[in-house]
């Protein structure tokens, strides 16, 4: 499959996988440290909310989020989704090697299996590949056509 992609567009792609995984477990590692919250203990969310690696994972979750609604305006999810999955490679070996979380053989063959069906579906076409003149085919995919 051939992707004619400027560097801003990957830099967005990479933005997506690294600012989900990295935001995930900065926000894991500060609740780890204001611990259990539920219906008894609130006021620990006031907590967690000064807590620099919540606020941290916080900023790198909104950023995630800024980054892949840049990447789907103009890409099918399709063609987004590879970022993702290979986030959550990166999210796996940080929990492991950054956190000290024990993931079992079940977990990394689940990531495994998560991985390649992105990859599989993503070997379809995308929309990133046709023309500036298939307004007309995205209208129809939209919906919006028969407006």
């Amino acid at each position: 499959m051939n992707h004619r992609l400027k560097a801003s567009q990957y830099a967005i792609l990479i933005a997506v996988m690294l600012t989900a995984s990295i935001g995930d477990a900065l926000l894991s590692r500060g609740m780890a440290q204001v611990g259990a919250v539920d219906l008894h203990h609130l006021g620990l969310l006031w907590q967690a909310l000064f807590n620099p690696y919540v606020i941290s994972g916080i900023v790198l979750l909104i950023g995630f989020f800024a980054s892949y609604m840049t990447a789907l305006s103009w890409a099918d999810l399709t063609f987004v989704m590879p970022a993702t999955a290979f986030g959550n490679v990166v999210t796996a070996l940080l929990s492991r090697f950054w956190l000290h979380e024990h993931l079992s053989p079940y977990r990394w063959t689940g990531i495994a299996l998560i991985v390649c069906a992105v990859g599989f579906v993503a070997g379809g076409p995308s929309r990133t590949e046709h023309s500036e003149n298939s307004h007309g085919l995205d209208m129809m995919d939209s919906g919006a056509a028969g407006l």
